[in-house]
Order: structure tokens, then sequence, then C-alpha cells
């Protein structure tokens, strides 16, 4: 009896971490910031897209995909800085400003999130 009330113990344990710490989610296509990191600045933003990390010289974002309007939050944020929308192909959103052209690029992390990597000097 008392050693499947310790099996029991561990096995809750196991899952309580799993949980708190989002093993369960996918890898993420970056190194610099956890899983948990990651979630916990887009749940504790007002924002609909959250910059997450600067790797190799890419921002990288977050942003949910409710009812498709991932993309439309991308737009929006780059547009914001100056930069005028042209087209869309595949995973990458192609701007230009001033002779220049920026290609923003998106990834499904989960059915629910989607990971923006943009070159970091866009605001310039």
């Amino acid at each position: 009896m008392k050693k499947w009330l310790i099996i029991i113990g561990v096995i809750i344990v196991v899952v309580v971490i799993t949980f708190v710490n989002k093993y369960y989610y996918p890898d993420l296509p970056i190194d610099t910031v956890s899983k948990k990191e990651v979630l916990d600045t887009l749940y504790d933003s007002s924002e609909d897209i959250v910059k997450i990390a600067e790797e190799q010289d890419y921002d990288w974002y977050i942003t949910r995909m409710e009812q498709g309007k991932a993309y439309e939050n991308l737009k929006n944020l780059i547009t914001k800085s100056g930069w005028e929308f042209q087209q869309h192909d595949g995973s990458g959103y192609f701007f230009e400003k001033d002779d220049k052209t920026l290609i923003a690029t998106t990834q499904m992390w989960t059915e629910n999130y989607v990971m923006v990597k943009i070159p970091s000097d866009w605001r310039k």
C-alpha cells in the first residue's frame, strides 16, 4: 500500500512539473528563451504581438492565431514603422520602405501560436 502511494505521488509531481514548465509544447526555433518564458511574456502583455528574443540578427515575436489575426498583427506591427506591405508568399511577408525590402517570416509553433522572425534592422 505504501509503495503505491509513493508511485502515485511521483507521477503527480512529474505531471505538475510538466505542465508548469510547458514541456508538452513543441521545441522553439530559438534557444535564448524557454517555452514558459515565451508564453508568460505573451500572457502578461496587453499587446497582440510580443517580442520574445533577439537572436542572430533577428527579432523574434509571438502572436496568437485567433481566427487568423496573427498575420494581421504582424502587418500592423511592421507598417507602424513606415513599411508598406507588398505581398505574402508562403511563410514570407514582403514589405518595402525607401527602396529597401523587408521579409518577415512566420512559423506555426502550435495551432494557437505563430512565431515571427524579422531582421533586426527593420526599425531603422
